[in-house]
């Protein structure tokens, strides 16, 4: 049985995904919390295997209480309606094993929690795309700098390394 804590502030929507989920026969919502800080709480007291969670709720968001579960086995997905520029490389770098839209199919979410426990890692194709624009958007301003040519190379360099290492990391096996 996956045992799952949901985190999300908006009361309708936090009964209507554990409804959905506790439908599953190999899924049990084992807690919910309107905001980071009852996740924290219910996530030390109950060890889930998966927390999902909202990003902008209150007391404290979503990535701040991935951050703060970094070392802890409980894997993370984040359930949100922003595919916001920085709101995904702070998720990788906290850890978080999924990234999903609210828009999205709910098959994709249980699809998604059991890949996530198979040992995926498993991110919305929108934030793939957002990665993609944000390097064009990135080699197109330094290609515009008016630093010098050795400066800009070293710079692409380092650009084309920092979204090679993030592609690794979403193609890597969980840890």
């Amino acid at each position: 049985m996956i045992r799952i804590v949901l985190a999300e502030d908006q009361e309708m929507l936090l009964g209507a995904i554990g409804s959905l989920l506790n439908l599953e026969d190999d899924m049990e919502v084992v807690g919910q919390a309107g905001n980071g800080e009852e996740a924290l709480t219910l996530i030390h007291r109950l060890q889930p295997d998966i927390c999902i969670m909202d990003i902008e709720m209150p007391e404290k968001s979503g990535l701040e209480a991935a951050e703060t579960l970094k070392p802890f086995g409980c894997k993370i997905i984040i359930l949100t309606t922003f595919a916001r520029r920085g709101y995904f490389q702070r998720a990788l770098e906290a850890g978080v094993r999924g990234y999903l839209l609210k828009d999205s199919p709910s098959e994709e979410l249980v699809c998604s929690i059991r890949g996530i426990m198979a040992g995926e890692r498993i991110y919305s194709p929108e934030l793939m795309d957002e990665a993609a624009e944000s390097e064009r958007d990135i080699h197109q301003e330094l290609k515009t700098d008016d630093s010098d040519s050795k400066e800009q190379s070293n710079s692409i360099g380092t650009v084309r390394h920092y979204f090679s290492t993030i592609i690794e990391k979403i193609k890597m096996p969980a840890g």
